[in-house]
């Protein structure tokens, strides 16, 4: 029987291999994650709970800061939102905002693999990441406000 290699086999491979223990914790906070990207704290902790039962809020965000340095989650905050959290990283994608009902969409860079890596004047920096927002109105929000 062949064994096909899950989601979990990855998180449990990246977690040894950054040298961080394999938590019941950690696991159910990247499956909250990858079930709903785009998903706030309080909304991990939520999956979280369903999930494996007790699990305090301490233990969400400090899953979470362990699941963002070693690159197994992305963290975003739009202005004005709290920060949100996906499991889409290593590429290089940006995001539509709704600004009308908060709605946050993957949408992938319009040229290019990296051409928003490449500042005009970087004055020094090394680049390594950029965040491009687009913000305006999702569909649903867009009729909605015509027929206002």
């Amino acid at each position: 029987m062949v064994h096909v290699r899950t989601d979990t086999d990855r998180w449990v491979d990246m977690l040894r291999e950054h040298g961080h223990h394999i938590t019941a914790q950690r696991l159910a906070v990247m499956q909250a994650v990858s079930h709903k990207p785009h998903i706030t704290a309080d909304e991990v902790a939520e999956a979280s709970r369903a999930e494996i039962g007790s699990i305090s809020k301490q233990s969400v965000y400090d899953a979470l800061h362990v699941l963002v340095q070693v690159g197994l989650l992305r963290r975003i905050q739009p202005e004005g939102s709290p920060a949100l959290f996906e499991d889409r990283v290593g590429d290089n994608h940006h995001h539509l905002i709704c600004r009308d009902c908060g709605c946050v969409v993957d949408v992938d860079c319009a040229v290019g693999d990296t051409p928003c890596l490449t500042a005009r004047n970087d004055q020094g920096f090394v680049i390594d990441e950029a965040e491009v927002a687009y913000w305006g109105r999702c569909p649903e929000c867009h009729t909605h406000h015509i027929t206002r």
